[in-house]
């Protein structure tokens, strides 16, 4: 059986579609980025992401979820563990109509793990059966397949802890066009964050009037598209400060930021700390 690793010469941002492999985990020398939905089934030992530049571990025998847009990179393992990976088109998600529990957390960048510490024998088995199901489709899932991830996202769904939701779900404002377009303008800025950008440059790109395209993109996602290419430049930051030893100008400047003043302001109200105090909480090497 072949046993996938991140191959650090891969375009960044280039999709991976629907697929379900078995990965061996190692230290990836760059991170990643795809817009899709990742899902991880760890067999044994835990494995350590760098996610939007916060660090989150799996252990053994859980399923861990999130949006790979996000920078993510694997910075440590234990017992070299082999996981399954899931790969999902955001269309896809964006179209199953589950919970905004957990869409909204996914989409706002948290590692999502499931509570449940008891599924191990029916994860492994429905993750065996989906790997030997896309060898067998050419990475097209079979209706069999797409209900199966489906009911177990919406079971996933139903263990996380309630929150507050005051936003009425995805789904019931956005119309399938809509999202496709939403997502566009998603990866777009995904693709050129560290560019100037404007809310006319985003919608152009998809063929909107800037005022319809902010709109849509709130209601899909539930930000402003200001917000959202604020939060892809903050990670971006975090990531850095957090692996390198660059000035913090040039952390602010890779990161897409056009002046020190504009990236202290937005890294201190999202983060709650300045940068330099963010590199000596979250340094790696410690």
């Amino acid at each position: 059986m072949r046993l996938h690793t991140f191959d650090p010469k891969r375009p960044d941002l280039a999709p991976y579609g629907f697929t379900c492999e078995l990965w061996k985990a190692a230290v990836m020398q760059r991170p990643d980025r795809h817009d899709e939905i990742e899902l991880n089934f760890l067999m044994q030992g835990s494995l350590t992401y760098l996610l939007g530049g916060l660090r989150v571990t799996l252990q053994e025998g859980r399923l861990g979820i999130f949006w790979a847009a996000l920078p993510h990179q694997i910075i440590g393992s234990e017992k070299q563990p082999q996981y399954f990976v899931i790969t999902l088109p955001l269309a896809w998600f964006l179209q199953c109509h589950l919970p905004a529990k957990l869409v909204d957390r996914l989409l706002s960048g948290q590692f999502l793990i499931d509570p449940s510490t008891n599924g191990f024998e029916l994860d492994l088995a429905l993750c065996q059966q989906w790997e030997k199901d896309f060898q067998y489709t050419n990475g097209q899932p079979s209706t069999v397949a797409t209900l199966e991830l489906h009911a177990r996202l919406l079971r996933m769904a139903a263990r996380l802890p309630e929150t507050p939701v005051k936003r009425p779900p995805i789904r019931r404002l956005v119309g399938e066009a809509g999202a496709t377009k939403a997502e566009q303008m998603a990866s777009y800025v995904a693709r050129h964050y560290e560019e100037p950008l404007s809310i006319e440059n985003v919608a152009r790109e998809v063929r909107l009037h800037p005022n319809y395209a902010m709109t849509l993109f709130k209601r899909t996602f539930h930000t402003t598209l200001n917000h959202y290419l604020t939060h892809y430049r903050i990670a971006q930051a975090q990531r850095l400060l957090a692996t390198t030893d660059q000035k913090i100008i040039d952390v602010a400047l890779e990161s897409g930021f056009r002046t020190s003043s504009r990236f202290y302001d937005a890294f201190q109200r999202a983060c709650g700390c300045s940068p330099s105090q963010y590199r000596k909480d979250h340094r790696l090497d410690d």
